[in-house]
């Protein structure tokens, strides 16, 4: 049964295995746009109208045009690399919230929110710039529906251990469902760790793309590690890297975004 469970596991694996564009990383996915980007638009024009736009006529201005020009360099890229029909699938909105908390996010398919608290974060039209490439660049990698697969991998490999070990004794069952609940849970942090790093990636090529100075992308982070007192939690056990890991990550990165971005834009101009 182990081994029937193991091959069928491989098998699904090696078939669903795709990789990420720019990056090359190999990524299982299962979860198709169509299962995805309905819901996701549904659940986007819930949260508006559930939710304040902000009144704030300058802050909201800049973040719609930022993210014309920031998708706009991710449908060039699309649309250059045999990607027409993801391209075609994208319904790109961008909005700013009355919300206090730090954050911004992009569903999939390309739903925007700023929260008006990232703001002082943000601080120029860049910082907007480098945070609106890192949420877009979650979408564009489909990490989304990356964590879908996952999470249905995860409950396949606990049903594995659960018929693995379903002929020994209870305390053995119990040390290996315990072994296996800490294994997949840092697995998937680590996982999560990797989406962002790749998102900052992926958002400082697309900032440059579309005309942004990246090398406000690792000052972002400098002013978010100020605004956060220095404390935050050990990277093992967070599903983001660490701040100083990201700003390294991001100063050491921007040569090569900055010929990425050079080679995919049609003029090959890059700030």
């Amino acid at each position: 049964m182990k081994k029937i469970i193991v091959l069928v596991i491989t098998i699904f694996l090696f078939s669903e295995c795709s990789t990420v564009p720019i990056t090359g990383r190999k990524r299982v996915n299962f979860v198709s746009d169509s299962q995805v980007l309905p819901a996701s638009f549904a659940q986007y024009s819930s949260f508006l109208e559930e939710n304040k736009l902000s009144t704030n006529r300058t802050m909201s201005n800049q973040i719609k045009d930022v993210g014309k020009n920031i998708s706009a360099a991710v449908d060039r890229f699309m649309r250059a690399n045999n990607m027409v029909s993801e391209a075609n699938s994208y319904k790109w909105e961008f909005n700013l919230i009355e919300d206090k908390t730090v954050n911004a996010w992009c569903m999939p398919g390309g739903k925007v929110v700023f929260y008006t608290g990232i703001m002082p974060i943000c601080d120029n039209e860049n910082g907007v710039a480098a945070v609106m490439g890192h949420e877009v660049a979650h979408a564009f990698a489909k990490h989304g529906q990356e964590r879908m697969s996952q999470g249905q991998l995860q409950q396949i490999g606990g049903l594995a251990v659960a018929l693995g070990t379903s002929g020994k004794d209870s305390e053995s069952q119990q040390i290996w469902n315990t072994a296996f609940g800490i294994g997949s849970g840092l697995g998937m942090l680590k996982f999560s760790r990797v989406h962002e790093q790749e998102a900052d990636r992926l958002g400082l090529v697309f900032m440059l793309m579309a005309g942004y100075d990246g090398t406000e992308a690792a000052e972002v982070w400098v002013r978010m590690s100020e605004n956060s007192g220095g404390g935050s939690t050990p990277e093992i056990l967070s599903t983001h890297p660490s701040n100083a890991s990201r700003i390294q990550d991001l100063r050491t990165y921007l040569p090569t975004a900055k010929k990425y971005a050079a080679q995919y834009n049609a003029n090959g101009v890059v700030k």
